[in-house]
């Protein structure tokens, strides 16, 4: 099992004048300690759980662009992207110059969207779920096709493009992995067995995963794809054992969601140090968690 590091809370000491240098501190111990993924939220306001919108928090893609300076090998993705915010020609544009930038490090992580404080707060329109779901399919078509040889127009039910250039290609081919997050059983993770590389679930404990992954199945089932091909990843469960001070009891938690399929676990600092905790995690954890 591999670890990703998700830089979800910019709330720490001092924030007002360390907050980049503890968001570079941060990704380059993820990049050097070996981490596989390194991920911000797609959020404009920061989540009520973590102090709501008076809290600090930096736009997704701008901070990647500037983590791919900072780092060489770590995936760079956003844990996701929201198919509200962005037009979905515009993301695709975003995130080749990411993966360009990056020398090939970009994933796109995608979902419907959901914190509608943020988009009444700021204005951008927060449609009913089912529609804003349908957005989300055709934002995954319309990046299959930006990221294909077809140049030609796109005509969905919310959005037309009249041309599908983008020049220059990503540096992956033939496109960068996409990622659907969640884990709804009638459209997310139908998304997911049609259109992604990986899913990303929420632990509801390892029955609960192996349920949700049964329903991945048969969906792999019903529109013909390989199981097999899609990559499984979850957060962090919340309330178990402490990774760092308990990390034979969290091997041994994780052994079991490695025996269904998980093989990538994404963890969030929990502490005012995120740079000393993401150096202990993939100096003390990830190399024991690698054999699981």
């Amino acid at each position: 099992m591999r670890i990703g590091i998700h830089y979800a809370n910019f709330t720490h000491p001092d924030w007002e004048h360390q907050l980049l240098d503890r968001l570079t501190g941060t990704a380059r111990a993820a990049d050097q300690g070996g981490a596989a993924l390194f991920t911000v939220m797609d959020h404009y306001f920061q989540m009520e759980g973590l102090g709501g919108p008076p809290e600090p928090m930096l736009e997704g893609y701008t901070a990647l662009g500037y983590v791919a300076g900072q780092t060489e090998s770590v995936r760079l993705s956003l844990l996701v992207t929201g198919a509200t915010y962005r037009h979905p020609g515009l993301l695709a544009k975003i995130v080749t110059t990411l993966d360009v930038l990056s020398r090939g490090r970009a994933m796109l992580g995608l979902g419907a969207a959901w914190y509608d404080r943020e988009h009444l707060g700021l204005g951008v329109p927060f449609p009913p779920t089912a529609e804003r779901f349908e957005r989300l399919e055709e934002t995954l078509q319309i990046v299959e096709q930006m990221w294909s040889d077809d140049n030609g127009p796109y005509d969905g039910r919310h959005f037309q493009l009249a041309e599908t250039y983008c020049v220059p290609p990503p540096v992956q081919q033939p496109r960068p992995p996409i990622l659907v997050g969640g884990g709804g059983e009638r459209k997310t993770l139908r998304l997911v067995a049609q259109y992604a590389d990986a899913c990303n679930l929420f632990p509801e404990g390892p029955d609960g995963v192996r349920h949700k992954l049964d329903v991945l199945r048969r969906h792999c089932d019903d529109v013909g794809r390989d199981y097999d091909e899609i990559e499984k990843t979850m957060i962090n469960p919340s309330g178990g054992p402490d990774p760092i001070a308990e990390t034979d009891a969290y091997l041994e938690d994780m052994a079991q969601y490695a025996e269904l399929g998980i093989s990538l676990v994404t963890l969030m600092p929990p502490t005012d140090d995120p740079v000393g905790w993401t150096t202990r995690i993939c100096a003390d954890v990830l190399p024991r968690l690698a054999e699981v």
